[in-house]
Formats: structure tokens, sequence, C-alpha cells
């Protein structure tokens, strides 16, 4: 436990983290991959550089210091980033390394505001902090390893089947290599993804929801091929994944993971709305609600550019002719001549008013942007906070304008 002095310390450093905490982080992570470039084979390299982890570990740092006091109030992010560190392989003897370094970096950034008061009071709660995350993290370890066909750290998947799914987006079925049994999970949860590209120093990790319904003999993941483009690189993994993993290819995969799930014990309608690959989670959730909840109301939609670029269009028009509790529609930004679609332009307020429950529980994943829209509306629309469920793809960011 804290004393109260290290509490003051830490708390009086709040308005200096709001001012600096992501040059902070910046500097942290700068320094942790270069004394430590072995960390490159569990972080996200395109998060690093596109500025999203620095921003995610930056809120985290600020949430950890206004909450010192009470820490209960963080569990719930301390228990979703241990589902993503367990995910990845983050170990026990990780934190020591990453304490030192957030340490020296909070000394660079700040200089002489950095009295050794502070660091001493830091250096206490981040010892404090990384208990937390070790304890939560070794008892998901546990868990993923115990759970019938469970198994701790990364295993061995055959590609048993590669699906173009529309021009940007392909399905891949994995069976286990080994033939034995797989874990189930939850609609909505992920799989991690480890593989070496040709001419790539370290390995590169990726979550990749899961698109289909628990319950099978395989995992589905959806992948779309990440843009390329000078302000928007090829992505390495959707590239590699794309074009050189085939029928046959071995991938490392890591047990199911997330807390972004289903709540199947609800009876209320269920609103399921997704923007481009965001449709993953979507789908599994969607196949589930049919499976285990056929009398259950769903209306299912999903934006895209145009129909070219709309994945799982035929399947989920198949689900709707056979299942009278499902609705589905299409909205497309800018259709293309022969489109078959609901809406054109965006989804807005007014438009969902028209085809959806204000009663319903509603879950939304996509591109940034297109879920602060769905976000700002439900809100607008007086959603109770606790119907509105949503997935960010990557670290986790804040949907408030």
């Amino acid at each position: 436990m804290l004393n109260q002095q290290t509490i003051e310390i830490i708390k009086s450093t709040v308005p200096v983290l709001q001012v600096h905490g992501k040059t902070i982080t910046t500097t942290f992570y700068g320094m942790l991959f270069e004394n430590h470039p072995e960390l490159l084979n569990i972080f996200n390299h395109a998060n690093q550089r596109e500025g999203k982890q620095q921003t995610a570990l930056a809120n985290a740092v600020l949430a950890a210091a206004m909450n010192i006091d009470q820490l209960g109030n963080i569990l719930p992010v301390v228990k979703q980033i241990a589902e993503k560190h367990r995910a990845l392989g983050v170990l026990p003897e990780h934190y020591p390394i990453v304490g030192e370094t957030l340490l020296a970096a909070i000394g660079q950034v700040l200089g002489d505001a950095a009295t050794p008061e502070i660091i001493d009071a830091w250096a206490k709660a981040y010892g404090v902090i990384a208990d937390a995350f070790i304890g939560v993290e070794a008892e998901k370890y546990r868990e993923a390893a115990e759970i019938p066909g469970g198994w701790s750290g990364f295993r061995n998947f055959v590609v048993t089947k590669k699906v173009k799914e529309s021009e940007l987006i392909t399905s891949f079925y994995l069976s286990p290599e080994d033939g034995g049994a797989i874990a189930s999970y939850l609609p909505g949860q992920y799989i991690t993804v480890r593989v070496q590209p040709e001419g790539e120093e370290y390995t590169h990790v990726r979550h990749y929801s899961l698109s289909s319904a628990p319950g099978q003999s395989y995992y589905r993941i959806t992948v779309k091929r990440e843009g390329e483009g000078p302000d928007k690189p090829a992505g390495v993994v959707s590239t590699f994944l794309h074009d050189v993993v085939q029928v046959g290819a071995i991938l490392e995969v890591s047990s199911p993971a997330g807390d972004f799930v289903l709540n199947k014990d609800s009876d209320r309608p269920v609103v399921l709305i997704s923007g481009g690959v965001g449709l993953t989670p979507m789908v599994s959730m969607l196949e589930t609600l049919i499976a285990t909840q056929p009398e259950r109301e769903v209306t299912y939609i999903h934006a895209a550019i145009n129909g070219s670029l709309h994945a799982m269009k035929e399947m989920v028009a198949d689900l709707e002719q056979s299942h009278p509790t499902l609705r589905s529609y299409v909205c497309y930004e800018t259709p293309s001549e022969g489109d078959t679609f609901h809406k054109t332009g965006y989804i807005d307020l007014a438009w969902l008013q028209e085809v959806t429950d204000v009663n319903s529980e509603f879950y939304f994943c996509g591109p940034t942007p297109f879920m602060k829209a769905i976000y700002k509306a439900l809100k607008e629309w007086k959603v109770a906070e606790d119907r509105i469920h949503y997935e960010f793809f990557g670290p986790a960011g804040s949907l408030e304008a």
C-alpha cells in the first residue's frame, strides 16, 4: 500500500501529466526500444508509428495518477489491458524494464521538475500498479491454459481455407496443426497472430477478431489489406497474410481473448453496427444470436464505401431470408452503379431512429471516426451508457468529442 505522502505527491503530478504525458510516453518508447530492441517482438510497430500506443499509455498513466488513492476505479482498465498483454505474451520479467524506463523518461522530459521525491513516489506507485497487472495477467494465463482445448503462449495453426470476401478483405480458416481441440470463445473476442515476414528483423503480432460463431473445429479471422500510399503505408502483417500466406501455411496463434463480448443474458433487441472490416466481431455476434437466441430481435447495419468493398454481404442477406427476427440494412458512402443499399452517405441519428429501437443493446465497431459518429448519435438519443458497447481495433482511445 502507498502512504498518504506518496499519494499526495503522485496526485500533484496530474497537471504535469495532462500537459506532458504524450511527450513522456513517446520518450519512454524511444528509450525502451533503443535499450531493449527484443521487445519489438511483442509490440505493434504500426501503432508506434501512428502514435496510438503513446497516446494510450499516456492516458493510462494519467488515469493511474488521478485514481492513485482508489486504484479499484481503474481495475476494469487493468483487466482490459491485461487481456491484450496475455494475448501478446507479456511476462512478469518485462515489468522492471518498463518501470525503469518510464522513470527515466519522466526525469528526462521534466528535467529539474522531476525531483527525487517525485521520482521516488512514482517508483513506489509503479510497483503497486505493476503488481496489479502481474496478478491479473497470471490469472488470465492460467485460465487460458486450463480451459478445454486451451493453451498458453503461441500454438501452430494451419491455414485450411482462404476466402476472398471483397476487394480488400479475405477470410482465413485456421485449424490446429496438432489436430487437438481448440478453446471456445465469446462472440466478439479475438485471437493474436504472430508472424515474421521475410526480411523483417522482428516478429509482428496482430489481434484479429474471430468472425464466426464459437463451437467450430476451426477459427476464422477476416483481414483487411491495409492501404498503401505515402500517408498510409502498407500493413506489414495484412499484406503478408494476403499476398504470401496460402492454404497449408502455418501461423502462430495465441488463445482467444478480449472483453468486448455479446451479452447473452439480455433479451433486449440487439443492434449491431459495423463500418468496413469492423464487421468481424459483429458477424460472430450475429451468427451466435441466430444459433442460440433465435427469438431475439436483431438489426444489423453495415457501412462501406461501396459494394465492391462490402464483405460477407450475401451471407448476411441469406441469414435475413431464413430468420424473420433479423433485419439488415446497408449504407454506402459512394455507391457504385448496380449496388443495392438502403442509405447513401453516412449513418446518422435520424436514420437510426427510423430503423432501430432506442431500448436495444447497441454494439458497434469500425474506424475511429465512424465509431465517434455512432457514439455521438446514441448519446444524443439518450441511449443508456450500459447499453452502448464498442471495440477499438488497436490501443483503446476515446469516443468523446
